[in-house]
């Protein structure tokens, strides 16, 4: 049986997830009252918004940042927790652009790790980073593409660890024999997503930003200085930003029937004994399958199994995501049976037709970047930074996607939603081959 959101999708709280579960305490922001005027106004507080004010605030810009719930409620407090490399949408672009994009793609992929990497040191956010990563493949053709990723990381000079690995190597690095093979890749891996978002707040106050919480934007006005409304205040700008994605449903004439939301599924087991770590994952790695319709799974820092994919197109939800995900967990764990499941939860990733990311602007003065299509924790800083670059002038890495035209669905969310859901079971049925 299949049945709307959740009530733990509270929507003045976080989801009742793992991650809500163990977030350091944050003070909450106000929400906004009257008028404020400022250079640029931000609105949505995940990690575009947030990269996005930190970014301009450290180039000296004066900020607001304005967000609906609270800080980190929506994907970005609540995702996999997943730091991987890459452009959802990447060899489309590579198509469009041609060789002379090639080196600006590829520094493009990784970029967000710089970012996260940065602001982790500079700012002293403890979010529960490691490093690792597994590729693993269910399919010969699975391992075709990771040989051709082996290749081109050799020779872009990766600079950290990077291997195939035969099924005898998946088994010893995390204990099942579900996968003929991998890729190995040290230089992605994993965090506290929530955790991440929230001390990313603080640095931003820190620098000047003004965050205003609980304040949904009711409309845009446009004009030489935009100005952002809310239901008790309004936010000046000489800029504004549009950071929403999954959520999002402003300025519909100009981004309706692009981006579309589709349902992502996580739980999360009890802490698991030291002996039964070191059989399943002794090297704390990330790991994800190729398919279109995934399995993802890591281990939190007090060793839960958190296992996650099952996304979901159609707009309806599962009555139990545990119901969903546990089966699939125990065909690759069957040790796991009889372990506790402590958390599930759920929410919903902003993917676009051609999962290519939507960056860019309405007018001079209105710019946006949403559509992540899964790759998020990485895309979503460099997003930050390549929306801070066009604001001071800049629009080289801003083009690259501004220039690729985004695939329409007219009819509204329903109707986009199902002809996605559509496309979807054709690439379900080419996992099963």
């Amino acid at each position: 049986m299949l049945e709307r959101t959740p009530t733990y999708t509270s929507l003045s709280e976080h989801a009742g997830s793992y991650y809500a579960a163990t977030a350091h305490e944050a003070p909450p922001f106000p929400a906004l009252e009257g008028s404020t005027r400022v250079d640029v106004c931000v609105v949505g507080g995940g990690f575009t918004g947030l990269s996005t004010a930190i970014t301009l605030a450290e180039r000296g810009y004066r900020v607001a940042l304005v967000e609906a719930e609270r800080v980190g409620w929506g994907a970005s407090g609540r995702n996999g927790g997943q730091l991987i490399g890459g452009i959802s949408g990447e060899a489309r672009l590579r198509r469009r652009l041609g060789a002379p994009f090639e080196r600006l793609l590829w520094d493009m992929r990784w970029a967000g790790h710089d970012i996260i990497r940065r602001r982790i040191e500079q700012y002293r956010i403890d979010c529960d980073l490691k490093w690792g990563y597994l590729d693993v493949a269910l399919k010969p053709r699975h391992m075709k593409a990771f040989e051709a990723d082996r290749d081109a990381l050799a020779a872009h000079a990766f600079p950290h660890e990077f291997r195939l690995v035969s099924a005898e190597e998946v088994e010893a690095l995390i204990g099942t024999r579900t996968y003929i093979g991998g890729l190995l890749n040290m230089g992605n891996g994993h965090l506290h997503p929530l955790n991440l978002c929230l001390g990313e707040a603080r640095a931003a106050a820190s620098l000047g930003v003004a965050i205003y919480e609980r304040s949904p934007v009711t409309h845009i006005e446009h004009g030489s200085r935009p100005r952002a409304h809310t239901a008790r205040g309004s936010v000046d700008a000489e800029v504004v930003v549009l950071a929403g994605n999954a959520y999002h449903r402003l300025e519909a004439k100009h981004l309706g029937g692009v981006v579309f939301p589709a349902g992502s599924f996580i739980m999360a087991t009890e802490p698991l004994s030291e002996p039964l770590i070191s059989k399943i994952n002794p090297s704390d790695l990330a790991v994800c399958d190729p398919n279109h319709v995934l399995d993802y799974f890591r281990l939190s820092a007090d060793k839960r199994l958190l296992f996650g994919g099952r996304c979901n197109y159609s707009g309806r939800w599962p009555k139990s995501v545990k119901a969903a995900l546990l089966p699939r967990l125990l065909k690759i764990y069957p040790q796991l049976e009889g372990s506790r499941i402590e958390y599930e939860w759920g929410g919903k990733i902003g993917i676009t037709v051609n999962r290519v990311p939507r960056i860019g602007r309405i007018g001079k003065n209105v710019f946006y970047a949403q559509g992540y299509s899964g790759h998020g924790v990485n895309v979503t800083h460099l997003a930050g930074e390549i929306l801070a670059d066009a604001i001071a002038g800049t629009f080289e890495r801003f083009d690259v996607f501004a220039r690729v035209e985004p695939i329409r669905i007219p009819g509204g969310q329903w109707f986009g939603n199902h002809l996605v859901a559509l496309g979807m079971i054709y690439y379900r049925l080419r996992d099963m081959l």
